[in-house]
């Protein structure tokens, strides 16, 4: 049974608090945690045992302030695996909002843990975690269907319903509304040429990418779990799932960062002044396009993909 260990930080001589507290955590068993109690945050402790003991614990705040602050830090069990970001966004979509908050990739980028990505960013990750333990910072008009729990047959068919159907209903308005607005603003604004470049190099990828899915990859995915569920054997073809999905990632990470350049070159979908109706509807389909697409990987690259890889190896 895992077991807390409770230090009063306030009754400790101030040299000797952060020794007290690191020779605790370095005593506990993994699983096991300390509760810190002290009359300010204690946030700089979190970076000095995170420089001086690495990637080794979690980091709770049960209270926080104005008065008293509580932290809880408990330390990993041998071999745990550390919480990706895509995997947090998995268990509660909503989550996901406060990642496109803060920048954080949680698609394509998907597969770094929160630390690592907060890193990266320069960002303060107690910050964001404090931001993700609070269901109130959490925004509730996601939809909140449980991906996780339908079958991989049902989740390609939404994927293909969905996702790939709104990017064949947009393909052709994004290539005839980026080269329109590129025609009559290109000279005062030539960052549209780019865009529109971009545009078409994204679209291009994404016409090819969704014929490999439909026709390769998800019959493949659905003939898997279907011997599976019958107790046939694995369907051929491949060596392994795993050779398609590599093949379908790296395709998402290609679409991401034409993704991400366009997003640069439009400072972040902002309208200059001379921009007309034209101007404003490109940028706000750009936007929405985003949003569609790194919903659209996330499902693929943090559900789908990793269910048909495990489910392969079950067998």
């Amino acid at each position: 049974m895992n077991q807390t260990r409770v230090i009063d930080v306030t009754k400790i001589e101030p040299r000797l608090k952060h020794p007290t507290i690191f020779n605790s955590f370095d005593e506990l068993a993994g699983g096991d945690a300390v509760l810190i109690h002290n009359d300010h945050d204690p946030k700089p402790l979190y970076y000095q045992l995170l420089a001086e003991r690495g990637n080794t614990f979690t980091w709770s705040y049960v209270e926080s302030g104005p008065m008293i602050w509580e932290v809880e830090i408990r330390k990993n069990a041998v071999g745990k695996h550390v919480e990706t970001l895509g995997e947090i966004a998995a268990k509660d979509l909503r989550k996901a909002e406060v990642f496109k908050k803060y920048g954080l990739d949680f698609c394509c980028g998907g597969k770094k843990s929160l630390q690592e990505a907060c890193k990266e960013k320069g960002l303060d990750v107690l910050k964001v975690q404090e931001e993700l333990d609070k269901p109130a910072a959490i925004a509730s008009g996601v939809p909140q269907h449980d991906f996780n729990a339908w079958n991989l047959t049902f989740l390609t068919d939404y994927i293909v319903n969905v996702h790939h159907a709104y990017v064949r209903q947009n393909i052709p308005m994004l290539a005839d509304l980026s080269q329109k607005v590129a025609d009559h603003h290109g000279k005062t604004n030539p960052e549209l040429e780019g865009i529109r470049d971009k545009v078409d190099e994204m679209l291009s990828e994404l016409k090819v990418h969704l014929k490999k899915e439909e026709n390769i990859l998800f019959p493949y995915i659905k003939e898997l779990e279907a011997s599976k569920t019958n107790g046939g054997t694995a369907p051929g073809g491949f060596g392994s799932v795993q050779q398609p999905i590599s093949v379908m990632e790296n395709d998402h990470d290609i679409v991401g960062d034409l993704a991400d350049e366009i997003r640069i070159l439009s400072g972040n979908y902002t309208l200059p002044a001379n921009a007309c109706e034209s101007y404003a509807l490109l940028y706000k389909k750009l936007a929405e396009f985003e949003d569609d697409l790194h919903m659209h990987i996330h499902l693929e690259n943090n559900i789908l993909f990793p269910k048909a890889i495990e489910l392969e190896k079950a067998g």
